[in-house]
């Protein structure tokens, strides 16, 4: 089973309504579409959207990696070799890491398909069903409330909060026009997206919990780069905090793990560059008796698919970000994940299961 053809496709669709972190404003989901054909006619597919601002991928940067580095890496290697295949694909080209985990989710794919299994039966096969949360993206007190209560009509029992763009105080005030008009029995969790810096955070989270705000956990409330300071914030609050941007690779994960930095680690494979490290993150994760949640970027129901596969496939995973598809106008994709309201379940497809991806130029046959 030899790798003939790497082939790339750009796609953008509009979202129904602007994203909006403490980092980026998004009104259109742009991604690379990669699909990996192989000898024996399995072909496997992969996203990677661009996110400069956390990866600091671009759409270029995504398309010239693979093209100039990438593929004529993986031409006519035999997949059965797959080990070395991630290892080289880890060690090729430094970041990178969206171009790297379309690669390796199409990879993923075709391997899924040669056992005639499920990606996440193939990866370990723990759960059937997942439950993601829905996002509120960071805009005023009453607009952000009047978007909570839409989710929760819909059908969604979790919320993730984005805060950290203006004045602390204005989020508080956001959180409680939430957490008043969704009541009491909806989990709230909070994203900063490294908008606070520490003590700014302690203060406002202990302000939360003083209030009976009930927030399950905050992501992420300091600089990627200041371990410290999330350890400072981590040890002064009960609330359980979160690590996303600053762990992106298993050595990373092990920083955080070893200095009890976070109570729980956010895996996104646009991050850790796929599954095959997303793995050993978990692994790593496990072992220290941490839990991880699976992220997203702004993606399509075919990235989104690869995630939820690896993050069905694991015990040890125990919380969903999967709410990306559901923002945009229109899906590109027939097969993968299916939604109904907030629980995500599986085809009993080889791989990925999909059948067909709308790509710009027309519809490439999967």
């Amino acid at each position: 089973m030899r790798i003939e053809r790497i082939e790339t496709y750009k796609a953008a669709v509009p979202l129904i309504k602007p994203f909006k972190t403490a980092l980026r404003t998004v009104t259109v989901a742009e991604s690379i579409f990669v699909k990996i054909t192989c000898d024996n006619g399995i072909t496997g597919w992969g996203e990677a959207p661009p996110t400069v601002v956390i990866t600091g991928d671009s759409l270029s940067s995504i398309d010239s990696a693979i093209h100039m580095v990438i593929s004529p890496f993986l031409k006519n290697k035999s997949l059965l070799n797959y080990e070395s295949i991630f290892q080289g694909l880890k060690t090729i080209l430094v970041g990178n890491s969206s171009a790297k985990a379309a690669v390796d989710m199409a990879l993923y794919d075709c391997l899924a398909q040669l056992c005639k299994l499920p990606l996440y039966q193939f990866l370990g096969g723990h759960d059937k069903e997942l439950e993601t949360d829905f996002t509120v993206s960071v805009n005023g007190p009453e607009e952000m409330g009047d978007d909570a209560v839409s989710y929760i009509q819909q059908g969604f029992n979790v919320l993730k909060v984005k805060v950290g763009k203006d004045d602390m105080a204005t989020d508080i005030e956001r959180i409680k026009e939430i957490r008043q008009r969704v009541g009491a029995d909806i989990k709230i969790r909070l994203d900063a997206n490294q908008g606070w810096i520490p003590k700014d955070a302690i203060r406002a989270i202990r302000k939360l919990e003083d209030n009976g705000l009930n927030i399950e956990l905050v992501e992420q409330p300091v600089k990627a780069e200041d371990i410290e300071g999330l350890k400072q914030v981590t040890d002064h609050v009960d609330t359980l905090i979160m690590a996303d941007e600053s762990v992106f690779t298993p050595r990373q994960a092990f920083q955080v793990l070893k200095t009890r930095s976070a109570d729980l680690i956010n895996i996104k494979l646009m991050k850790a560059g796929g599954i095959y490290q997303a793995q050993i993150i978990n692994q790593l994760a496990e072992t220290c008796g941490v839990q991880c949640m699976v992220g997203s970027m702004i993606e399509t129901h075919l990235g989104i698919t690869a995630a939820a596969h690896f993050a069905a496939s694991k015990k040890n995973i125990t919380r969903y970000d999967f709410d990306a598809p559901l923002m945009l106008s229109k899906n590109m994709i027939d097969g993968g994940i299916r939604y109904n309201q907030r629980f995500i379940t599986f085809s009993e497809e080889p791989g990925l299961g999909i059948k067909q991806v709308k790509v710009e130029g027309g519809v490439s046959l999967g």
